[in-house]
């Protein structure tokens, strides 16, 4: 079980009941799908088809455009109706290939799967991940190729599977672990083949006992996996929380997990791997949780990437009449979205509906220095100064406070009696901080 407990975390409700014992649900085909080419951190994926075109499941609709990028594959098969500005789950609209649906699903012809995969070559495992479009897929989308090719002067020596999924609302991961065990276990061994390791970790909260259960007897059976279940602590689920949690392994400010030795991937990464490994399929699809009292039938659904919000939450039984806001992600850390025209992408693992009672009004009052914000912060940040820093447009200032430092894991925000959107400043404050080192640098 894990040891360490970090700094600071919040206890919110988990509201998993909804869907935590509903099995995953195949999503039917929408009429549309519209793909972004930012689906990741990173450089956006550069279009490789046009308005008119025929396209199959799995064909390549964007390459990637650098080291730091994905390519981008359509989901399903169909013809190319645009390639312009649409709405994104980030806000702003942007560039998008909209594919009208033709019902038939028809695929192109797939990567060849590898053979002898659990003992296939490291660099040939890195090159179909990438191949397959594969980013995390617990939120952070950052490209999977990348972050298992760490520069020689950081060895990594753990490999850790996230299963932790500490937002409230999502049960994805929880489903995934226990309808998919076997495959998140083969894909955790191919991640550490490419490092040379003989064991990893598999993280996950004592509030899925289930899933530690399963998990566990995966890994009694292949014998290359600990099992470590975690005490129930928002954000528990964060890559530096999780290290320190299961490791005892302290990430530097400023520093990435490689740091440590470490590596952390998600459990959806890890069948996402081992099937474009062992079937050539590339990341098109994966489980999402559409979920809230602000939606009829909440379920687990099997979607592809591109389709729209309003095609998942019909297939959820609808909105309900008293709705008030949906969220892309869960409620920390997600994004409200202002239509439900968005778009599913790769990163999506869940839809969250709330009624007008559970929506906090806009607008907030002054600060009373009550310190909650800073016992809460994960990070050891003062939120409510790197706040009145950059509420004064003091961006050095912010920047000696470690405002990067900050995660966004909205704990500060959540206790705020003030209704303070702290993370929200925070967030603000990181990129005008990365502006102005950008400045310095010339």
């Amino acid at each position: 079980m894990g040891k360490h407990l970090f700094m600071g975390g919040i206890h919110p409700p988990d509201e998993k009941k909804r869907t935590a014992q509903l099995p995953v649900e195949v999503a039917p085909l929408p009429e549309r799908i519209f793909l972004p080419v930012s689906q990741h951190i990173g450089a956006p994926a550069k279009t490789a088809v046009k308005k008119g075109d025929k396209v199959l499941k799995g064909q390549v609709v964007a390459t990637a455009s650098g080291f730091v990028s994905v390519p981008i594959h359509s989901s399903t098969s169909g013809i190319v109706k645009s390639v312009g500005p649409y709405h994104h789950p980030m806000g702003a609209k942007q560039l998008a290939i909209e594919i009208e649906v033709d019902g038939e699903d028809l695929a192109a012809e797939p990567m060849a799967p590898i053979a002898d995969p659990l003992n296939a070559d490291p660099n040939v495992i890195k090159s179909r991940i990438l191949e397959a479009g594969i980013v995390g897929m617990g939120g952070a989308t950052f490209p999977t190729h990348v972050k298992l090719s760490p520069p020689p002067e950081s060895p990594i020596d753990a490999v850790i599977l996230n299963g932790v999924e500490c937002e409230p609302f999502l049960t994805a991961d929880h489903r995934l672990m226990l309808e998919r065990g076997d495959d998140i276990m083969c894909g955790l061994k191919l991640i550490l083949n490419i490092f040379g390791l003989e064991r990893g970790f598999i993280g996950i909260e004592k509030n899925k006992p289930d899933a530690i259960a399963e998990m566990a007897r995966f890994a009694t059976q292949r014998g290359w996996c600990d099992i470590r279940g975690l005490e129930v602590r928002y954000p528990q689920g964060a890559e530096k929380q999780l290290i320190h949690a299961i490791l005892g392994r302290d990430v530097p400010s400023g520093a990435l997990p490689m740091a440590v030795g470490t590596v952390v991937q998600n459990v959806a990464t890890a069948v996402a791997i081992w099937e474009a490994v062992t079937q050539g399929k590339p990341l098109i699809e994966r489980v999402a949780t559409v979920t809230g009292d602000g939606v009829n039938e909440p379920k687990n659904l099997l979607i592809r990437t591109g389709m729209t919000l309003e095609h998942l939450v019909t297939q959820a039984g609808g909105l309900t009449d008293d709705c008030q806001k949906v969220i892309m992600g869960g409620p920390m850390m997600g994004m409200a979205q202002h239509t439900l025209e968005v778009p599913a992408t790769k990163g999506t693992s869940g839809v969250l509906c709330l009624p007008a009672s559970q929506v906090r009004a806009t607008g907030h009052r002054d600060c009373i220095s009550c310190g909650r914000c800073v016992s809460a912060c994960p990070m050891g940040l003062s939120p409510t100064t790197i706040f009145n820093l950059i509420d004064k447009d003091k961006v050095a200032e912010a920047d000696e406070w470690s405002a990067l430092d900050c995660i966004e894991c909205g704990s500060c925000s959540y206790v705020c009696p003030a209704w303070i959107p702290l993370v929200q400043y925070i967030r603000y404050a990181k990129g005008r901080v990365m502006a102005r080192r950008r400045e310095l640098k010339g």
